[in-house]
């Protein structure tokens, strides 16, 4: 396989809503899948020589909301001056968005400024399918990855939705749910650029067609029923740790100008987010030590 070595990877796999701030879960917006794979060799990128990790982050639409780093740029200052500010007001506009979203939908369109902002369906997070959204090399090829539920267990909550009503922290109590009694299992899937205009590099707002290259699994991702969050968990992986997808291996480096704003927006955020909480963030050489 391109990915790494053929083998076995333990993993820590991060399940999240997009917006910085702690919100309800009733202010529903995109899901991010985060993943470290811990023990990959091979030539590090830039800052991670040393490490022994690959992340990929995710997010459960096929395409980046917006097209270029300069307006990526702006989606972060707006975001930097909504954070920790009127939830309850978010809470309604989400109301109001999501059924906007929903009339779109059933004239078949959909808009992700909208889900952005709040409008996306409570759906179960564990029935998402997750993307890449921009391109990454795999081996000597571009492209982007996704991750999708594959065990007959997820691929039912694909598109249920979670009820959420006076549960601020619903989505959590759901994934919380399903793994006190469920083994998941998911495949990890490239799609290969093979036409550049079709498939732009530069553009991250472009579905690449799948009828031009099609999805192919390259690995398998399997966990095991669990206990599936806990506050010193939680710390550990919120606190001790950051997730990027320049992270890695010089095999997988991430390519295109919203992966390469994301190098700085990323470093930036977890040097905050250390220099805030007052710990120190490092990536891990083994997940042996992770408290339960």
């Amino acid at each position: 396989g391109v990915f790494a070595r053929p083998g076995i990877y333990p993993l820590v796999m991060r399940l999240s809503t997009t917006p910085g701030d702690m919100l309800d879960d009733k202010v529903s917006t995109p899901r991010g899948m985060a993943i470290k794979l811990v023990g990959v060799s091979g030539s590090r990128l830039p800052d991670s020589e040393t490490d022994v990790t690959q992340d990929f982050v995710l997010v459960n639409g096929p395409a980046f909301a917006v097209s270029s780093a300069k307006k990526f740029l702006g989606t972060l200052k707006l975001l930097a001056k909504t954070t920790d500010k009127a939830p309850k007001l978010k809470q309604a506009l989400s109301l109001l968005l999501r059924g906007a979203e929903e009339m779109l939908e059933s004239a078949g369109k959909q808009s992700s400024t909208l889900m952005a902002m709040g409008g996306h369906p409570p759906n179960h997070v564990l029935g998402e399918t997750y993307y890449s959204q921009a391109p990454l090399l795999c081996g000597p090829f571009m492209s982007k990855i996704s991750v999708a539920p594959v065990s007959a267990n997820l691929k039912a909550l694909t598109g249920a939705q979670v009820d959420l009503r006076g549960k601020p922290d619903g989505l959590r109590e759901a994934v919380c749910d399903f793994f006190a009694a469920n083994d998941a299992e998911w495949e990890l899937r490239v799609q290969l650029c093979t036409d550049l205009e079709r498939m732009p590099i530069e553009d991250a707002s472009v579905v690449w067609p799948e009828d031009l290259s099609p999805y192919v699994t390259v690995a398998r991702i399997r966990v095991p029923r669990q206990a599936a969050w806990s506050e010193a968990r939680s710390q550990a992986i919120d606190d001790g740790m950051s997730f990027s997808p320049w992270h890695g291996v010089v095999a997988h480096r991430p390519v295109g100008s919203i992966m390469r704003i994301r190098k700085a927006a990323y470093s930036f955020s977890a040097g905050f987010r250390a220099r805030h909480n007052g710990k120190s963030t490092a990536e891990p050489v083994d997940l042996g030590k992770l408290p339960d």
